[in-house]
């Protein structure tokens, strides 16, 4: 398996040279990696011990905080119920959504419900709100150096951003057992969002689909975060961002006995933004294949209906 080259990108060292330097890792890969994101270690550590103590309780106990409902919004989903778009066998995976807390009163209610918090776990609630205000941070300077590679205004995304759907996703990936048949931990897909901040990926398994149709191994350092673009931003820069296809694919040998964690961030746009193709990114050899505008929501309804999380 080749190893993908992308190169690590520091938050703090490279803030001049940011925008242009993740463009290009961008329109190469769909993927970047940044190092120096500012993200408490010790806030790290303490929700990797947490996740995995969740994950170990019974399955009747998690499943007194699945909403089969609500998508997967909020709470706990199930093992094997998310499957790729387009796939047959469903994902062998686990996991738990963490969401906004809304003011009261908010208009945007509707569509992003409270948060729930598994009771029989001592400070859950307190350390992922912590962390999730934290990736919300660094998403936020993501997004500013994207738009001035763009050549759009640094703060173009803020309002775009304020008070977004973003879901932060704790994932476990049981053991491979004999039984797996021909499914895999997460089958081949795009995200859904407008970019996914990732934490958890030494852990090997994760690939990018090069564009020769070859797969990729990702590999980060230590501490590093791995960022790639969703179908939302492809849509919003008329595909000049692409939105790679990924998977994790299942361990072999002595690997395939244990669980692996991860932690992806999903930046999402306010509930009510509608999709308006950027002018910056239409051109007479790449018209704007998005003359139609719907809403960020519409759009996330339908995709979760594609990969089973709504009926």
């Amino acid at each position: 398996m080749d190893l993908a080259a992308i190169p690590v990108l520091s938050l703090d060292a490279n803030k001049d040279e940011l925008p242009a330097l993740i463009g290009s890792s961008f329109r190469t890969f769909g993927f970047a990696m940044i190092r120096d994101h500012g993200i408490d270690q010790d806030l790290i550590d303490r929700a990797w011990a947490l996740t995995r103590q969740f994950f170990a309780m019974p399955v009747e106990t998690k499943m007194k905080y699945f909403n089969p409902g609500q998508g997967g919004a909020r709470g706990y989903t199930p093992f094997r119920t998310e499957v790729a778009k387009g796939a047959t066998e469903k994902d062998l995976k686990e996991f738990w959504h963490v969401g906004r807390d809304l003011p009261p009163g908010s208009p945007l209610a509707a569509t992003m419900p409270p948060n729930v918090w598994p009771k029989e776990i001592e400070g859950f609630r307190e350390t992922f709100s912590e962390l999730y205000a934290q990736f919300d941070e660094v998403g936020a300077k993501i997004l500013s150096a994207i738009a001035i590679d763009l050549g759009l205004d640094a703060h173009w995304f803020d309002p775009a951003i304020e008070d977004g759907n973003s879901v932060m996703r704790l994932l476990h990936y049981p053991p491979v057992g004999e039984g797996a048949g021909g499914a895999i931990r997460a089958g081949a897909h795009e995200d859904i969002n407008l970019i996914t901040l990732l934490l958890g990926a030494e852990e090997a398994g994760l690939e990018l689909l090069g564009k020769d149709g070859t797969w990729l191994s990702i590999a980060p350092p230590e501490g590093a975060m791995v960022i790639n673009i969703g179908d939302m931003l492809q849509r919003l820069t008329n595909h000049l961002l692409p939105s790679t296809t990924h998977r994790v694919r299942n361990p072999s040998g002595d690997r395939a006995a244990h669980s692996r964690y991860s932690m992806p961030f999903f930046l999402h746009l306010r509930s009510d933004f509608r999709f308006v193709t950027l002018p910056e990114c239409i051109s007479a050899d790449n018209p704007d294949r998005y003359p139609v505008s719907i809403t960020a929501d519409d759009y996330l309804q339908e995709r979760l209906r594609e990969i089973g999380l709504k009926a």
